[in-house]
């Protein structure tokens, strides 16, 4: 999942720098980067799909003494590789703000409420066909210091591990008809012909009556219809 430097498309990976992201000013590379020979230990393992226990009820996480407050919604899909061909028992994982748009994280000093009984991560392990589900709450937005007045859409940060912690693609979900999109310069750091990739559907089937919204997002990974990866993670 994890592609050397000479093989990024430049129609789906973002660019290492993006000035109106402001850190990658600091953190892109200078030079042009020199691809490594992977270790055999980095080929070989440690294996981690199908060896962790799932935890994948974000509004009820284990430890955790009752339900997370916010609205309840699941999100699905399918883990595939460029031929469409399902990925199966890998590992997903995924990590978020709570229902006020604040994370459980010594940095995040966002003047809005925790909430004791949201942690904000959780994974699972795709199924026989490649399929993933994650009952969760919709993250809020937050206040993030990149530029005057910066705000981030609500988003879920997803990480789909391949058979070795070294292949590993790190992304972003984001929510449908979000006024955000288009002042995030992380979303427009990708692509614009990929950008939608990165957006979730609705989905009226996935929606449990009275309970909870559905949401569909896929993951490609590879390909030309590839899933862009975050711009904060990009090798």
């Amino acid at each position: 999942m994890n592609r050397p430097s000479g093989r990024r498309d430049p129609a789906t990976f973002p660019p290492y720098l993006h000035p109106p992201y402001a850190s990658t000013v600091a953190r892109s590379p200078r030079e042009e980067l020199v691809a490594l020979e992977a270790t055999i230990s980095e080929r070989s393992g440690p294996r981690l799909s199908g060896r962790l226990p799932e935890d994948a009820d974000l509004t009820r996480n284990a430890g955790t003494a009752g339900e997370a407050i916010g609205e309840r919604i699941i999100v699905t899909g399918r883990v595939v590789d460029a031929a469409g061909t399902p990925v199966p028992h890998t590992l997903v994982e995924v990590w978020q703000a709570n229902a006020a748009g604040r994370y459980i994280h010594q940095r995040d000093d966002h003047a809005a409420p925790l909430d004791p009984n949201f942690v904000g991560i959780g994974r699972c392990h795709t199924d026989a066909d490649g399929v993933y589900r994650f009952t969760t709450i919709r993250p809020g937005a937050y206040p993030w210091r990149n530029h005057p007045n910066a705000w981030r859409p609500a988003h879920i940060h997803l990480s789909v591990f391949g058979p070795t912690i070294a292949s590993r693609l790190v992304t972003q979900m984001y929510f449908p008809g979000d006024p955000l999109h288009a002042l995030d310069p992380i979303l427009s750091a990708v692509p614009a012909g990929a950008r939608q990739r990165l957006v979730a559907r609705y989905d009226h089937d996935v929606t449990v009556p009275e309970w909870a919204l559905g949401y569909r997002f896929d993951v490609v990974l590879a390909g030309p219809g590839a899933t862009p990866p975050d711009p904060g993670t990009t090798p």
